[in-house]
């Protein structure tokens, strides 16, 4: 029986996506009886996988672009999501013969959003796309990530490659627009991202009628290694071959807790409107999100420039 003396049971939700090339979704839920001593004995439930193609092709630099919208699946059109579609540009009429209404804006180093052109522009036809500064952004995707909401005929992925500023130009072959805007490069605010994580999904939460989640201190540094760990190796196996949830303790009472582990990193999650994004779009994702059996969340945020899929994103459930 589960009172058996000194038996602590654990549930373990453990969940995980990927956009970078594809989506890969896997749900994986888990029965884990513990003992005080430190035993394990792990027993897989239920598996599935999905896999969505993505229509970015490899990147180009600078040069002339192709305006056509990307065909998309009836897969990719059901995780299209518009919660990001801020261009950074508004859409304030642009003078005749520009492309832009700004001469500068600025975007963070995750490249969380597409560069646009302005005032809603649209059917320009062939355009080109150039950077000044390729330490900076040194040239742009073929096309735009029409998953996260943008228009492949107004608006470039852009390949950034270093903070600064580089000034782009882009204009129409037939002559009736060119423009030039500066584009400053910064790094992405880590804690703060963090906690709007946290504030997203307990909007989602009070949505459905859910308690709000409070900032889970006791696994805050497992959060942060775990999404440090995604570098080396993207799964809920740890790199040194250790399940996720050994990276946070939970207490050695003898009682019954709850766990979870949410994961996502790449093209879909430069931001955390759309990092939570990827994960409603998810049933199994969205079940951990709105699991009343959880109290605390805690997140981790990590980026690195070199690595295959540059954002990581951690979340890590209890009710501890």
């Amino acid at each position: 029986m589960a009172a058996a003396v000194g038996l602590k049971q654990t549930k373990l939700t453990i969940l995980l996506s990927l956009n970078a090339g594809a989506i890969l979704i896997a749900g994986v839920l888990i029965a884990a009886a513990i003992w005080l001593n430190g035993g394990m004995d792990f027993q897989v439930v239920s598996e599935r996988s999905d896999e969505v193609k993505e229509t970015v092709e490899a990147p180009e630099l600078i040069g002339a672009e192709n305006n056509t919208a990307n065909e998309l699946t009836e897969a990719q059109k059901n995780y299209v999501t518009s919660v990001h579609t801020a261009t950074g540009t508004s859409s304030e009429p642009v003078p005749d013969g520009e492309l832009w209404a700004e001469d500068a804006i600025t975007m963070y180093q995750t490249a969380d959003f597409d560069l646009c052109v302005g005032g809603e522009l649209s059917d320009l036809g062939n355009m080109y796309w150039q950077t000044s500064n390729p330490a900076v952004i040194s040239g742009f995707y073929s096309g735009a990530r029409t998953w996260l909401g943008y228009s492949a005929d107004a608006c470039r992925y852009p390949i950034i490659t270093g903070l600064g500023t580089t000034t782009i130009t882009a204009g129409t072959y037939d002559g009736t627009r060119r423009d030039t805007i500066e584009v400053r490069v910064v790094e992405a605010p880590k804690v703060k991202w963090e906690y709007e994580v946290l504030s997203l999904v307990n909007q989602e939460r009070v949505r459905n009628g859910l308690s709000k989640l409070s900032w889970g201190d006791t696994c805050s540094d497992a959060a942060e290694t775990r999404a440090v760990e995604l570098v080396s190796l993207y799964s809920h196996t740890r790199p040194d071959g250790a399940s996720w949830d050994t990276a946070c303790d939970s207490p050695n009472d003898g009682g019954t807790y709850v766990e979870g582990e949410n994961l996502v990193v790449g093209s879909s999650a430069v931001s955390p409107e759309t990092a939570v994004a990827a994960w409603m779009n998810s049933e199994d994702h969205r079940a951990n999100i709105l699991n009343p059996s959880y109290t605390k969340l805690a997140v981790g945020f990590h980026y690195d420039a070199d690595s295959n899929y540059k954002t990581h994103w951690s979340q890590y459930f209890s009710d501890y």
